[in-house]
């Protein structure tokens, strides 16, 4: 693990502390648009009276981010959090994305921290476990190996090549396994309706993100035969009115809502209008998965791997089995 640092005194009450951390991975994560190697984090530490609380963002570029624009971001609110800029005040001090992410996570950490409340939430989740673009045998290993240690749902990211011929390798090796298709973003419209009809027929549990945000109102014109889910379209409530009639499900981040604040606002939201949730990751470690926590008893698909991908993770939670449990 690679860290550089940026210290920010923020007062005598909060000190605030933000940092970028590099994390390798095991072996090269794999999708649609690109390969990484390593997962970029952002770290905030806030503490007071003796308490930190802790909160994590992975930049993504697919956003308009990096770490340098993150840690601009946070730079920028530290004067209102010296004048007591509270969590609800952050909302509409910072936009949705990353940076508005880890220091709601860190501000919320603290007060659970500095009530000292025990942990109150389930002991496990389920969690998909994700399958990486390769060839077909390739997937089909990686699914035989994954169902072996007791995964149950497999998540497969694609692109426009082999579609089928790499799910049904992955069927064929784990025929007990749930799965579900990532495309982030990278097919079109031509074919889509029979394409999602031989995607059911195969058993998917569900389609993520098929065609390019801002691109998809053609899910609105044909009968859905497995159910559909927003990813790169959705981020906060605000991105509900366009999804009504073309999603079925949402991928809730926290990345994306810009904390836990927004996430929970969301996932409400989204109940109360018909929408069907998962609750996802990006590459990060532990530390973000703890802060996503709360939201996952009330999610269809878990998909909270993102740690496993990692050579070395920090506070680890241990995944086991097709679940991860709170340590």
């Amino acid at each position: 693990m690679r860290e550089t640092r940026a210290n920010f005194d923020v007062h005598s009450d909060f000190d605030v502390h933000c940092y970028a951390e590099s994390w390798p991975l095991k072996t090269a994560f794999v999708i649609s648009r690109g390969a990484r190697t390593e997962a970029r984090v952002v770290v905030v530490e806030v503490s007071a009276d003796g308490v930190t609380g802790v909160g994590e963002c992975t930049p993504y570029p697919r956003y308009g981010e990096s770490v340098e624009s993150v840690l601009a971001e946070i730079s920028s609110v530290l004067p209102a959090l010296r004048r007591g800029l509270t969590r609800e005040q952050l909302q509409q001090a910072l936009p949705a994305g990353a940076a508005r992410n880890a220091l709601d996570c860190a501000l919320a950490d603290w007060e659970w921290r500095k009530s000292g409340a025990a942990h109150s939430g389930p002991d496990w989740l389920p969690t998909v476990q994700t399958l990486v673009i390769a060839d077909p045998d390739s997937m089909s290993e990686a699914a035989r190996a994954a169902a072996r240690r007791g995964v149950t749902v497999l998540k497969l990211k694609l692109d426009r090549q082999l579609v089928l011929e790499r799910v049904a390798a992955v069927r064929a090796a784990a025929p007990d396994c749930q799965l579900v298709i990532d495309a982030n973003e990278a097919w079109d419209g031509e074919g889509l309706p029979a394409l999602c009809q031989a995607l059911a027929e195969h058993g998917v549990a569900m389609l993520e993100q098929p065609l390019p945000a801002g691109e998809d109102a053609l899910l609105a014109d044909f009968p859905h035969p497995l159910p559909i889910c927003a990813d790169e379209s959705c981020h906060t409530r605000a991105d509900l009115p366009h999804l009504a009639g073309r999603y079925d499900m949402l991928n809730i981040k926290l990345d994306k809502t810009g904390g836990l604040c927004e996430a929970q606002a969301l996932a409400e939201a989204a109940a109360a209008q018909g929408f069907e949730v998962m609750l996802g990751c990006m590459l990060c470690t532990s530390r973000a998965v703890r802060a996503a926590w709360p939201l996952g008893q009330f999610a269809r698909f878990v998909d909270l791997d993102g740690p496993t991908w990692l050579a070395q993770d920090v506070e680890p939670l241990r995944f086991e089995g097709g679940r991860v449990y709170w340590t």
